[in-house]
């Protein structure tokens, strides 16, 4: 009786967990569906009340507005650059830093760490000014490189990279240094391998944060030629009037490539989001 019990309790508390996780999931679903519907909704049907979730009168003219409007084009391109542009070279940056923190004992070394764990807590509106300034001074302002480069090293990304190389065995490097392989060719083809779900993770959401980026690329990027998607779709919102359609459409159109890479990737986002918080 205690073990048919026992299992009919298993079986509730597994309903109840996949229905609270089914109606989490509907609740992040419904805005992403909602504003995919309303790319294909004429304005008077967005903002009518009682809202509508479906389309009633379908149309394509929102996104005939939205390549009129602005050069969508080049938007995406510049997005592109800047979103791939940061994650490469902060996949490699990082990597070592973390790998460095993990692997290697040198003096001082836990007190860097915490000053670059220090700069996490520091909101980017309280150094975007003296960071402006800085890369005004080098002549990087208004070009990729200003967008770029003070977005490759990150204090989030070297603690995630740290925690990812320190659960590897000693064994591996200790066996590849007897096989004769140098310190560089330890890293990048014995260890680095071993944390894949950390470099996916990592990959996405740098990707992810650099293409949804609004501030920085605003702040740095003066010229419409240098906007990002992100700053071309803020036009359709004004002090006094607001395109829902085109702006509605422009943003189906900015979430396609993420939904690509997060469904491609989403095994491995899963492992390394678990695996960054393990205890050390």
């Amino acid at each position: 009786m205690k073990l048919k019990k026992r299992s009919i309790d298993k079986a509730i508390s597994k309903i109840i967990i996949i229905f609270v996780l089914v109606f989490l999931a509907f609740c992040m679903l419904v805005p992403i569906i909602w504003m995919s519907l309303g790319a294909f909704k004429q304005d008077s049907e967005i903002i009518s009340y009682p809202p509508t979730f479906f389309v009633h009168n379908f149309t394509i003219d929102n996104f005939k507005k939205l390549f009129m409007r602005i050069d969508m084009w080049n938007y995406i391109k510049n997005s592109a650059i800047y979103a791939i542009g940061t994650t490469v070279p902060s996949l490699v940056v990082n990597c070592l830093a973390g790998y460095a923190f993990a692997r290697y004992d040198f003096k001082g070394k836990n007190m860097i760490f915490l000053l670059f764990l220090a700069t996490m807590m520091i909101p980017f509106q309280v150094i975007m000014i003296p960071l402006f300034l800085e890369v005004h001074s080098l002549g990087m302002y208004d070009n990729y490189a200003g967008l770029i480069i003070p977005r490759i090293a990150s204090a989030y990304w070297i603690f995630l990279m740290r925690s990812s190389y320190q659960q590897l065995p000693k064994e591996l490097e200790e066996a590849a240094r007897i096989d004769g392989l140098g310190e560089f060719g330890i890293f990048f083809r014995i260890m680095t391998p071993q944390i894949k779900p950390a470099l996916v993770t990592f990959i996405i959401l740098n990707i992810n944060g650099s293409w949804n980026d609004l501030l920085w690329p605003l702040i740095i990027t003066s010229s419409a030629d240098m906007r990002t998607i992100a700053n071309g779709l803020a036009m359709f919102v004004g002090s006094h009037t607001i395109e829902y359609g085109p702006a509605f459409a422009g943003g189906a159109i900015s979430l396609i490539p993420m939904l690509i890479i997060y469904i491609f990737g989403q095994k491995y986002f899963v492992e390394g989001q678990v695996s960054a918080g393990l205890k050390e």
